[in-house]
């Protein structure tokens, strides 16, 4: 039996995998077969969205929803540099995560909480102190009191070399 998009948006259902379909009926996560499609081209016009378009590729479908409004991306004067700074960061140190904490070092020392903070992480991962170290063997970045590495004021900070690094990636 094969469905067309027109059964499809008057509620015609064929059931693919018997089991699949059991189980959500059974665990009252579907109402009822075939009302879904319908129902979302029933609530799309109470909304007053741009009606839904439902594209047939192959065995499969598409449901394409447009944006109630449209939405403009733009991109300041600073992005582009800023992003093209940090792929080359990136593509230098071998790692996005170590480019990040360069590039918020160069505006303020940090601690490695602060850093994870600033990345949107809870906590600090084992990939960041990873970073971290090598990017201090490397001598990019630096402790702030050195003579007590486990210190809880412990902060990092860009070193003469990574200040370097950075102006010569500016460009």
């Amino acid at each position: 039996m094969n469905i067309t998009v027109e059964d499809m948006k008057s509620g015609v259902s064929k059931i693919r995998n018997p089991v699949i379909a059991r189980v959500f009926r059974e665990l009252n996560l579907i109402e009822q077969w075939g009302s879904g499609v319908p129902r979302m081209f029933k609530e799309a016009a109470e909304l007053g969205l741009p009606a839904l378009e439902i594209v047939k590729i192959g065995m499969r479908v598409r449901f394409i929803v447009p944006l109630a409004e449209a939405v403009v991306l733009s991109l300041g004067a600073k992005s582009q540099p800023e992003s093209r700074l940090k792929s080359r960061l990136e593509s230098r140190l071998k790692s996005p995560l170590a480019a990040k904490v360069v590039l918020f070092l160069e505006k303020e020392p940090s601690g490695k909480a602060g850093l994870a903070k600033k990345l949107g992480h809870k906590t600090v991962s084992g990939e960041l102190h990873k970073q971290i170290k090598h990017l201090q063997e490397m001598g990019i970045i630096e402790m702030t009191i050195p003579e007590k590495p486990n210190s809880r004021l412990q902060k990092y900070r860009l070193t003469a070399k990574g200040k370097r690094v950075l102006k010569k990636f500016e460009v």
